[in-house]
């Protein structure tokens, strides 16, 4: 039986073993996949002795995604542009390295929300690790215009240049959240970690343009306060990032077996889950 893992620091909250266990099943796939926690200093060693004993593949999360994208002896050409992998394929001569994020989120917002963003305007918040992952598919679904705000204007700016060779024809601009006012958007996107600290972002209540989505990359059982404020401040919809988890974990099965499941499914089974627990 091929062995996949997801290793990460912590682990045990994932749901990625039932996700990818739900995906063997549909397929009728032989595989085991489970959650290997793996000391803070001790990544390499152990993507090598899982590797070693056989296993094929592994997803990589938090904090590993840099240590993993340093690791691997192969880049794919969206790994590089994330400057992060959270996938890894194992051959007999090499470690690749992928990035599922930013195509997991592009499929959520246009297959499940029904929200594709070409011709939209799009607000991406945030310059960290996890926008500069789902940046570069963004800028491939041709928005109108995409906006980078954060915190520190000089990382949004930073971001801005290295991704300005591949804009096409989207208008693509970088600042604070103080240059935002006045603009609307139709879709504004959370990729800071304000969520994960239970902190809210100093955004003005103006900027959503009429039927926007205010999506958090984040999830949970409840609403973060990105998603709280969200819904104090007009956005029409309203939803967070667990689509996303499901999108990324079918694109690193379909790298790993050569077929895509269906996601809509377990999406719906998760759902179904949070909300038992929301109660």
């Amino acid at each position: 039986m091929d062995c996949y893992a997801l290793i990460g620091h912590p682990v045990e909250h994932s749901h990625s073993p039932f996700i990818h266990a739900e995906f063997a099943r549909q397929t009728r796939q032989a595989l085991s996949y489970r959650a290997m926690l793996a000391p803070l200093d001790g990544f390499p060693n152990a993507v090598r002795m899982f590797r070693a004993a056989g296993g094929r593949g592994a997803n990589v999360t938090v904090p590993f995604k840099l240590e993993a994208y340093s690791l691997a002896t192969c880049l794919t050409e969206r790994a590089k542009l994330a400057g992060a992998v959270n996938t890894l394929t194992f051959t007999d001569e090499a470690i690749v390295g992928d990035n599922t994020d930013g195509i997991g989120l592009v499929r959520d917002l246009a297959i499940n929300l029904s929200c594709p963003l070409a011709a939209r305007h799009v607000l991406l918040l945030g310059a960290g690790g996890a926008a500069r992952g789902v940046l570069f598919p963004l800028l491939q679904t041709r928005p109108a215009s995409l906006m980078l705000a954060n915190r520190s204007i000089g990382r949004a700016r930073e971001l801005h240049a290295a991704f300005a060779p591949h804009v096409g024809q989207t208008a693509f601009a970088a600042g604070g959240f103080q240059d935002i006012g006045g603009r609307k958007f139709d879709a504004v996107i959370n990729a800071t970690s304000a969520s994960l600290a239970n902190e809210s972002i100093p955004l003005p209540d103006s900027v959503f343009a009429p039927d926007a989505l205010a999506y958090d990359m984040m999830y949970g059982a409840g609403d973060t306060p990105f998603m709280a404020w969200a819904r104090k401040t007009g956005a029409a919809r309203i939803q967070d990032g667990l689509g996303m988890l499901v999108e990324q974990a079918a694109e690193s099965f379909a790298l790993w077996r050569g077929m895509r499941p269906d996601s809509a499914p377990v999406l719906s089974m998760l759902r179904g889950k949070q909300q038992a627990s929301h109660r």
